[in-house]
């Protein structure tokens, strides 16, 4: 979570809330990129039937993307009934650890650049690829 806390907030103009139980939110003008939802009845742990309570949800640009990280082997993301026809992943905090950082952080701008407006998003992309 640290990491991925470094890598939302060195973004331009992303902003992190943390809700009254500790849940952040990850922002960019006001629209939300990731955010660390509350259990839901639609993300279970299929060997306790509990809630999940670790759930982050992450921005895609488009379902082409979205499936394309649904069929990793490696089972990090995963969708919900909820989630169906919205371009988003999920992953557990706990599988964070599964990510590489450089894995994380294409993860976290590709949301971040979901959200962003064009003004924003066109210098950055531009800078970034100057840096190679």
């Amino acid at each position: 979570m640290a990491d991925l806390d470094e890598l939302a907030l060195v973004l331009p103009e992303a902003t992190k809330e943390v809700s009254e139980d500790g849940r952040p939110t990850y922002l960019v003008h006001g629209k939300m990129f990731c955010f660390h939802r509350e259990p839901r009845k639609d993300a279970v742990d299929p060997e306790t039937g509990e809630r999940l309570e670790d759930v982050l949800a992450f921005r895609v640009d488009g379902l082409d993307v979205k499936e394309l990280l649904l069929s990793d082997s490696r089972g990090v993301y995963f969708t919900t009934p909820h989630w169906n026809g919205y371009a988003a992943v999920l992953v557990r905090i706990r599988d964070l650890v599964r990510l590489d950082r450089e894995e994380l952080r294409d993860l976290v701008e590709e949301a971040w650049l979901t959200r962003a407006q064009k003004r924003l998003a066109k210098p950055w992309l531009a800078e970034r690829e100057r840096a190679g």
